[in-house]
Order: C-alpha cells, then sequence, then structure tokens
C-alpha cells in the first residue's frame, strides 16, 4: 500500500489508490450478479448480492484507511492497526450477522457466499494491484537534474568553423 514517491519528510506515502481498482472491480460484478440471481432465485435475493457487496467493500475500505493511517504516524503501527481493525471489524460482522433473522428480507445464503466471493474478488484484485506496481524497498534516489544537464550543455563552448561541420573533407567522398 505504500507508494514510490518520497513523502516531505522523506518516507514513503501511504495511499488508497488500490481501492478504485477494487470498486471498479466490484460494481460490475455485483451489478450483474444481482441480475442473475435476482432472476434465478428472486429479487430478495439479488438485494442480498447488493449488501453482501457493499459489506465487502466497506470491510476492505476501512481497512485500507486505518492501514494507511497507521502507515503515515509510523511504520510500526501498521501490522498492529491492520490485526486490530480485522478483529474488529469480524466481531462487528459477526453480531450483525448473527441478529440477522433467518426468514428475513435477506436470503442468508446468498449473503453468505456474497461475502465470500466478494472478500476472495478484492483480495486478487488487491494482489493484483500490488504485484504490478513498482514497490521500492528504499526510496529510489531523485533522477538527474535538468540543471545538471545544462551546466554540461554549457561548459563546452559551441563548435564553430570546420570542427561543427560532420560532413569533413574525409568523409565527403
Amino acid at each position: 500500500m505504500s507508494s514510490a514517491a518520497p513523502a516531505a519528510a522523506g518516507g514513503p506515502v501511504w495511499d488508497l489508490a488500490f481501492l478504485r481498482a477494487g470498486l471498479l472491480a466490484t460494481l460490475p460484478v455485483a451489478a450483474v450478479g444481482a441480475l442473475v440471481v435476482g432472476v434465478v432465485l428472486g429479487w430478495a435475493a439479488a438485494v442480498s448480492v447488493l449488501v453482501g457487496a457493499a459489506v465487502v467493500t466497506g470491510f476492505f475500505c476501512v481497512s485500507g484507511a486505518v492501514i494507511a493511517w497507521a502507515g503515515r504516524v509510523g511504520d510500526a503501527f501498521t501490522l498492529p492497526a491492520a490485526l486490530g481493525t480485522f478483529v474488529l471489524k469480524v466481531a462487528v460482522i459477526a453480531a450483525v450477522f448473527q441478529s440477522l433473522p433467518t426468514d428475513g428480507w435477506l436470503d442468508l445464503a446468498v449473503l453468505a457466499w456474497t461475502v465470500i466471493a466478494g472478500a476472495l474478488l478484492w483480495s486478487v484484485v488487491q494482489g493484483r494491484w500490488v504485484w504490478t506496481r513498482q514497490l521500492y524497498y528504499v526510496t529510489p534516489p531523485a533522477p538527474p537534474a535538468a540543471a545538471a544537464e545544462e551546466r554540461t550543455a554549457t561548459a563546452q563552448p559551441p563548435a564553430t568553423g570546420p570542427a561543427a561541420d560532420p560532413e569533413t573533407r574525409t568523409t565527403r567522398g
């Protein structure tokens, strides 16, 4: 989750750009899944797909925000923040799902499978996002400035006369 750009303090910049990739993958999959499930199992099941997709999206967005915040505070806080957030979210989601009535307006089996599928989708998208980024162990050095190039170009006097002509008597033939 860290970017390669150096921060003002010299450390890595913690960004949430991977959330966009997850959202862009979740939206069409959830829409198509809700439509297909709605036609096959009924519209209560379609709503369950949408609720499950929203739960998983919220799960990953909260995790990303907390870990990015912890990374800005200090790298040593990221693991405890990630684990603590995970345990807290699982406890809250378990309590909420346990309190849902079995014969309510949500199809709990569809909701459960949607949460499982959504978590797998988000994990794959997040993994792909990380694997396709250049993440450095240490911050790479800055590229040479254009000023340094100008200094070397102006250090040599411009060539004039026969020396400036690439076509000399020996190459004209």
